[in-house]
C-alpha cells in the first residue's frame, strides 16, 4: 500500500510538472529532463510512468479534460434557462485557464498538435457548447434566426480564442473581457429583450 501511495504520488509530481513545463515551453521545446528535473524525481521512475514524452502529453490532455468535465457536467444537468448555463460555463472555463496550469497545458497541448485528440479539451468544449445550444433551441430560449450549428462555432471560436490570446495576456480571460462579449452577441442569440436583459444582468 506504501508502495502504491508513492508511486502515485510520483506520478502526479511528473503529471504537474510536465504541465508546467509544457505550458511555458510548449510540447517540442520541452525535454523529459527537464521534467523529472522539475518533479524531483529521476527520468527512471519517469520512464516507469510514461514511455515518452507523448505519452506524457496525453495524460496531461486526459487529466485537463477531467477537470472540463466537472463544468461542462455541471451546465448539462442544470435547469433552464440553457443560454445563462452555458455563459456561466464559460466564465468558469476562463477561470480555469487562468488558474489550472494542467488545463492550460492540455489546452496549449490540443493546438500544437497536427490533429488534436477527440477526447481532447478542445474537443470535449466543442460538443459542449453545441449541445447547450441545441438545447437551447429545443426549449425556445433561441431566436428562430439564428442556426445553433453557426453560434456553436462562433462561441467555441471566441472562447478559444480567448485561450489562445490569454496565454500572453490575462487580460483576455478577466470577467469583463467576457462580459463585452456575451453583451454583444446575448441580445442576438436569446429570443426577446427580456431574457436578454435578465442574463447580462446575472452576468
Amino acid at each position: 500500500m506504501v508502495q502504491q501511495e508513492r508511486a502515485a504520488r510520483t506520478r502526479e509530481a511528473l503529471l504537474r510538472a510536465a504541465a508546467e513545463t509544457f505550458d511555458r515551453e510548449g510540447f517540442i521545446p520541452s525535454a523529459l529532463t527537464g521534467i523529472s528535473d522539475r518533479a524531483g524525481v529521476s527520468k527512471g521512475a519517469l520512464h516507469f510512468h510514461f514511455t515518452n514524452k507523448a505519452g506524457l502529453a496525453k495524460a496531461v490532455e486526459k487529466e485537463a479534460a477531467t477537470v472540463l468535465r466537472a463544468i461542462t457536467g455541471k451546465a448539462l444537468t442544470g435547469a433552464p434557462p440553457t443560454l445563462q448555463r452555458l455563459v456561466d460555463a464559460t466564465y468558469a472555463l476562463a477561470a480555469l485557464l487562468r488558474e489550472d496550469v494542467v488545463v492550460r497545458a492540455g489546452f496549449r497541448l490540443c493546438c500544437e498538435r497536427t490533429r488534436p485528440p477527440a477526447e481532447g479539451p478542445y474537443a470535449q468544449w466543442e460538443r459542449f457548447v453545441a449541445r447547450m445550444l441545441e438545447r437551447a433551441y429545443a426549449e425556445g430560449s433561441l431566436a428562430h434566426t439564428v442556426s445553433a450549428r453557426e453560434a456553436g462555432q462562433a462561441i467555441v471560436a471566441a472562447t478559444t480564442g480567448f485561450e489562445l490570446l490569454g496565454r500572453y495576456d490575462r487580460r483576455w480571460l478577466s470577467a469583463p473581457s467576457l462580459t463585452a462579449f456575451w453583451s454583444l452577441l446575448l441580445p442576438r442569440l436569446a429570443t426577446d429583450r427580456g431574457q436578454v436583459t435578465e442574463a447580462a444582468a446575472a452576468l
